[in-house]
């Protein structure tokens, strides 16, 4: 692990927020983590121009004065690895903001520094089965500890070290900094830590990227059916204010299978931070029955917070996800919002007086959306298992128009996007997903997965609902200029069905015990029963029988309550839904025979 000598490297020469300009800067690096002036301010170097430096300070700049001096570290801006991240809220540098405020007045003091990972505490490790002599190298396992009562840590030889075993510690409770084993390595020996150090900016290595073919199941029913995403995935879900953003990725990251949770609240405002924590240690996490923070880690940064800060923040989450992905973890992470990152981005960007491009954006900022995205993926990683991290960012685009250059710049980068619809917000129907503009680049992936885990028709009923979902907007278009009366019941019914299909199927209550998540193959279920009523409801229409006597059937309100009174684990209940359905259907055709 590197430690961090401090050293001066040069003065500050001009102060403009969160930008500093250094003089006399002879002994630095790009992208080293320094301290400005004597309260120590955390900051990076982000560009180097003779004896000048620009830097980043990711703290309030205020009271920083022209001849301070700047200390260097000799390392990159980085993130602390190990057991304890687990359940930790932290800012958008990894400070933990529990303990800070434990010993501050409500409010982060400047200068402030903190151990990421508790010092004090002792975790139990239990050391591989490894003999001494044994060559290891990076990513490798070297024992466990039981992190929560639902997540096995794993250590971790860190990636940029490889040589030799020559002891591993006895099983017993260490510190994070006592050493449970010693390498001997081409520079010498290296003791080994239960934590590491690892670049925020910088992807951690893996053996190599597979194709994504497992699905990350939200228990979300228009998401999972309809635009699913697969583990390793990356998804947009652009919104104007009150479309949902939140509420979705709060779904999510409840009832998705992910093993590992990371959630950036990342520049939204102060009151939702609130919200995300006092809400999420109090929900429960369905699979173990503990809290949903034994599986997540938060990162607050509000938008009061140093701008600076909010741009960090993102990467730290990242690496973070890394980190477990690299244990052999499904990790998803949530991001709210990369559009209040872009703003960041944009801000710095004036600040250090870069020519600015559409929007006032930096010129930049596609690559950096590209290269934040481009950490998420299926792979498989060092330690020999299979891992994956999961991107899913919010997009808050300006009153809601996705032509702006964050959302355009994101759909390139994306192969999933759930578009949160006004209209559908407004009409309370929730999740607020358009079924129109929303896309799933996943479909190919993982449709084998559905078609041999849950039903060998998933992908050809999926794709007949979304033909009829298109055919009646079309129709819909002729309803508005001349009335329903004008079309044929045959028309009529591919409304009448879509709109069983959004009532029934695509609103779901996240209030309610048993609608608030679907299984897959209650999903499954649900969309059968109601492509059997189109598909028997179209054949008897032809054969003279009117639509009016297909809506006076009983069972079609049944169908409507599935979601609300029939629960995952009584799925038999649908089957005999689906027999009643076939019964009326057939009255009716024998009646009009």
């Amino acid at each position: 692990m590197n430690t961090m000598k401090e050293r001066i490297i040069g003065q500050v020469k001009r102060v403009n927020g969160p930008v500093i300009i250094a003089m006399g800067v002879t002994d630095a690096m790009m992208l080293e983590l320094i301290y400005v002036g004597e309260v120590r301010l955390v900051g990076e170097v982000i560009k180097l121009e003779g004896n000048n430096a620009v830097i980043q300070v990711y703290e309030d700049t205020t009271g920083i004065a022209p001849g301070d001096n700047i200390y260097g570290t000799g390392m990159a801006l980085s993130v602390e690895l190990g057991p304890g991240l687990i359940g930790t809220i932290y800012d958008g540098i990894q400070r933990p903001l529990e303990e800070i405020y434990a010993i501050s007045d409500h409010f982060i003091e400047r200068g402030i520094r903190l151990p990421s990972l508790n010092r004090e505490k002792k975790w139990h490790f239990v050391p591989a089965p490894i003999k001494p002599g044994t060559r290891l190298s990076g990513g490798q396992i070297a024992g466990t500890v039981q992190e929560t009562v639902s997540m096995l840590h794993k250590i971790l030889i860190p990636p940029d070290v490889e040589g030799e075993l020559i002891s591993l510690a006895p099983e017993g409770d260490y510190t994070v900094e006592e050493p449970v084993g010693l390498l001997k390595t081409k520079d010498g020996e290296v003791p080994l830590l239960m934590m590491q150090r690892w670049p925020i900016r910088k992807p951690r290595p893996v053996e190599k990227r597979l194709l994504p073919s497992l699905p990350l199941v939200t228990g979300q029913r228009v998401l999972d059916t309809l635009f699913p995403v697969a583990k390793g995935g990356t998804v947009a879900i652009p919104g104007g204010f009150g479309t949902g953003k939140t509420m979705t990725q709060h779904a999510i990251a409840k009832w998705c299978n992910a093993d590992i949770i990371v959630y950036i609240g990342c520049g939204e405002r102060g009151n939702e931070i609130t919200d995300v924590l006092n809400e999420f240690p109090k929900l429960i996490d369905p699979r173990t029955g503990a809290s949903l923070m034994t599986r997540t880690i938060l990162i607050a940064n509000t938008s009061n917070m140093p701008v600076s800060a909010r741009e960090a923040s993102i990467y730290t989450g990242v690496t973070l996800a890394e980190y477990y992905r690299d244990q052999g973890y499904h990790v998803a992470v949530m991001a709210d919002s990369t559009s209040r990152w872009a703003e960041a981005l944009r801000e710095l960007s004036g600040r250090m007086e870069e020519m600015p491009a559409e929007g006032g954006f930096p010129a930049y900022l596609p690559t950096r959306i590209a290269e934040f995205y481009e950490r998420a993926g299926y792979m498989d990683v060092l330690s020999n298992n299979k891992g994956s991290v999961t991107l899913i960012g919010a997009v808050s685009p300006p009153g809601g128009d996705f032509s702006e250059p964050v959302t355009q710049h994101t759909k390139r980068f994306v192969r999933c996007f759930w578009s949160l619809d006004r209209q559908l917000a407004n009409a309370r129907h929730y999740p607020a997903i358009s079924w129109l503009e929303s896309y799933s680049g996943y479909l190919e992936d993982i449709s084998l997965w559905w078609e041999q885990e849950i039903g060998a028709n998933w992908s050809d009923d999926r794709a007949e609902m979304m033909e009829l979902l298109q055919k009646e907007v079309r129709l819909n278009q002729v309803v508005k200029l001349v009335g329903p009366d004008a079309l044929p019941d045959s028309q009529r019914f591919i409304i009448e069905v879509c709109t069983l299909f959004k009532n029934a199927f695509l609103q779901q209550n996240v209030f309610d015990k048993l609608d608030q998540y679907a299984i897959p193959i209650k999903q499954l279920k649900m969309l059968n029963i109601i492509l059997l009523y189109w598909r028997r409801g179209s054949q008897i229409i032809r054969r003279g029988v009117t639509l009016v006597k297909l809506r006076r059937m009983k069972v079609l309100q049944d169908i409507v309550k599935i979601k609300m009174t029939i629960s995952n684990e009584d799925l038999r209940e649908i089957d005999k839904l689906a027999v009643r359905l076939e019964r009326s259907l057939e009255q009716l055709e024998s009646i009009h025979a």
